[in-house]
């Protein structure tokens, strides 16, 4: 879960519309004041119209049955048709060489869909499709920020015929107790009980509860696993080119496995081999956010980048919001960071001025707004951070929905601005004095309003749910991000 979804907790709540005015004071800044509007005040649900299909039917399209865990089905699915081949091909029990090849090509497609090139490449090619093409097909593809269904479907497979291979060679063990098939039967168990870490590890639960013992274990286990996988290759290559009488090196190159590993290590090597120590320049914007500023390269919107003090330890993502100097020339990017959790906290009260960065900026959610001919934006708290990328974008039409306490007070008067530069007419509520907001309701009347195509929300889980809920049953393309995007 990244800290654009933490960062908005408890930050869901009521609405009014922020009005520029002329402001006697010199400041660079406009002074703003919100001025509610009645029907805001009291969103009227009867507007709504009744959501499609029985309460069944809603649980299993909406709630169950997701795109996430759609993908992660046709793979499974996929694997178990090899399955299937293998045992065919093999009379009734698949050769070792075929399962450890099915094992290493889940494993490469489960680093690909983690390696930062290859998903900006997913999302390209999703959105690069014109707007006369049916919004049928232009909403689901929208969908591809679900694209952590095709890494843990390719994970489980991957783990699954390795336990399989384990099998295979423990009978043959047993039936043949050789030096060489005892080394094997060794690294293969050690490999077994990394990957069962990073399965068991991976459960949403545990990850919610301890992420920053997930995201070690999963990172020091992974890599142990690679080493060893290398390791375990040579041995078993060693061997093969022995009993075939030829060189291990055109062994390696006619097998799978070897180009395999060859693919997995090197999508690793990329991402780690962009490591770097960045200045940081540090705007606070009150006792709750602050906005952290980088200068060392321009930032197109759209993009994503994940930060961190310990590098080895955890690592935090944050969309970024192109930085313009006053000339209006892209000069850096910042994130905002509000307060939900220890890291945020200590960044808010202590602000750094070195950070590191690892990888390349990744597309995130909000880049598939490009999609569609008008949408409506919706955030809570901290939520307008990622939000600021796509309105300073201005590529698509949209009305803004911002739902936060003291919205001036607590993110100043540069962000307020960026909201309203973008929709004059966007809907400020601040909770504090309004209370919380039908956020249902608001976002319907807008999309009404706007003839909006689509709805994004940047919230916590709990209220991306209940709008993403409202607006899908209700035959509305909405989006929020999810637990693994």
């Amino acid at each position: 879960m990244s800290d654009i979804e933490k960062n908005n907790k408890g930050d869901h709540e009521d609405s009014v519309v922020p009005v520029p005015e002329t402001s006697s004071a010199s400041s660079s800044e406009p002074s703003l004041i919100l001025k509610p509007k009645p029907f805001e005040l009291k969103p009227d649900r009867s507007i709504l119209p009744e959501k499609k299909g029985s309460k069944l039917s809603r649980y299993i399209k909406f709630n169950f049955y997701t795109t996430y865990r759609k993908i992660f089905t046709v793979i499974f699915t996929a694997n178990l048709i090899a399955f299937v081949c293998f045992v065919a091909k093999a009379n009734g029990v698949p050769l070792p060489n075929d399962v450890a090849s099915a094992s290493s090509a889940n494993l490469m497609s489960t680093i690909l869909f983690r390696q930062e090139n290859f998903v900006n490449l997913l999302y390209e090619i999703a959105v690069c499709v014109p707007h006369s093409l049916p919004l049928s097909i232009r909403r689901r593809l929208a969908k591809v920020f679900h694209y952590g269904g095709a890494h843990s479907g390719s994970g489980t497979a991957a783990v699954v015929w390795f336990l399989l291979y384990t099998g295979l060679i423990t009978r043959e063990y047993i039936h043949v107790p050789t030096k060489d098939n005892l080394l094997n039967l060794v690294l293969s168990y050690f490999l077994v009980c990394m990957f069962l870490t990073i399965l068991a590890a991976a459960h949403p639960r545990f990850r919610v509860m301890f992420h920053d013992h997930f995201e070690a274990g999963h990172r020091f286990a992974g890599w142990s696993a690679l080493v060893v996988f290398w390791i375990h290759n040579g041995l078993v290559a060693r061997s093969s080119a022995r009993e075939q009488n030829i060189p291990i090196g055109l062994f390696l190159a006619k097998s799978p496995n070897f180009w395999f590993f060859c693919v997995s290590t090197s999508c690793s090597i990329l991402s780690w081999s962009r490591l770097r120590l960045r200045e940081v320049y540090p705007e606070v914007l009150s006792d709750h956010a602050i906005r952290l500023h980088f200068k060392y390269r321009p930032m197109q919107p759209f993009y994503g980048l994940k930060i961190s003090n310990r590098p080895l330890l955890e690592w935090h993502a944050f969309a970024t919001i192109p930085d313009e100097d006053e000339n209006g020339k892209i000069n850096g990017f910042s994130v905002v960071v509000s307060n939900a959790g220890d890291w945020t906290k200590q960044t808010i009260q202590n602000p750094p001025t070195k950070l590191w960065t690892r990888g390349y900026p990744l597309h995130g959610l909000l880049y598939t707004s490009r999609l569609f001919k008008r949408i409506v934006v919706v955030a809570t708290g901290s939520g307008i951070g990622p939000c600021l990328s796509l309105l300073y974008a201005n590529v698509t039409p949209r009305r803004v929905l911002w739902s936060t306490p003291h919205p001036e007070t607590t993110y100043g008067p540069k962000i307020m601005n960026s909201v309203l530069k973008a929709d004059p007419d966007a809907i400020v509520w601040n909770t504090r004095t309004l209370g919380r907001p039908d956020m249902v309701a608001l976002t319907y009347q807008l999309v009404r309003e706007s003839d909006a195509e689509a709805v994004f929300i940047i919230s916590n889980p709990k209220v991306t749910r209940k709008v993403v809920y409202g607006m899908e049953t209700r035959g509305i393309p909405a989006y929020g991000a999810i637990f693994d995007s």
